[in-house]
């Protein structure tokens, strides 16, 4: 008789911890709140990268974490802003995506991570967006992706796909917020405007 309640409440705890672990397991949808995950690795190609403005060139061999998502965009979106030359010959590797074009170190142009771009639902090519850091803001055209899940090739200037959270800015981005491009990255808040 013991046994028989002993074996009952075991499987009653049994059917409570997969009912608890079904719910916790469900995956959120990018853009519909919570947290981005890594979505996978891409492993690296050495190769030379334009190191101008910092940029981090592959290792042959190292795993780069990929990102399909970014976190929720908000009316004051963190983010870390990092320096990007749009320019031919600049560290942005070729054309921008959203445009075809190259553009000048001195045009207020950002590109932001994959996720927040177009992944999202919300294409924002050519959109305008604000940026906010060290008590100013500025406002900056999407031209740009930040390729969160691609890199280590010639297109993305041999380096490795960038973080799900990034507002890359031109130079002209930085010096509207009153700070040093060498500082390399900055955090941000961002919003659609």
């Amino acid at each position: 008789m013991a046994s028989t309640k002993l074996l009952a409440v075991l499987v009653l705890l049994q059917v409570l911890s997969l009912h608890v672990h079904g719910a916790t397991a469900t995956k959120r949808k990018p853009g519909a709140g919570g947290k981005c995950h890594v979505t996978g690795f891409l492993h690296g190609k050495g190769h030379k990268c334009n190191k101008k403005n910092g940029s981090e060139c592959c290792v042959e061999g190292r795993r780069y974490p990929q990102f399909r998502c970014s976190p929720p965009v908000s009316a004051k979106t963190p983010a870390v802003l990092t320096v990007n030359s749009f320019a031919p010959g600049g560290d942005g590797g070729g054309k921008a995506f959203c445009d075809n074009r190259f553009h000048k170190d001195s045009e207020l142009v950002v590109a932001l991570s994959s996720g927040w771009l177009r992944l999202d639902g919300t294409s924002r090519c050519g959109k305008m967006v604000r940026v906010q850091a060290n008590g100013r803001s500025v406002l900056a055209k999407v031209v740009d992706e930040c390729d969160s899940v691609n890199g280590c090739d010639e297109e993305h200037n041999f380096e490795p796909p960038c973080p799900n959270n990034v507002v890359d800015g031109s130079p002209a981005v930085w010096k509207a917020l009153g700070l040093s491009a060498s500082i390399g990255e900055f955090k941000v808040t961002w919003s659609d405007v």
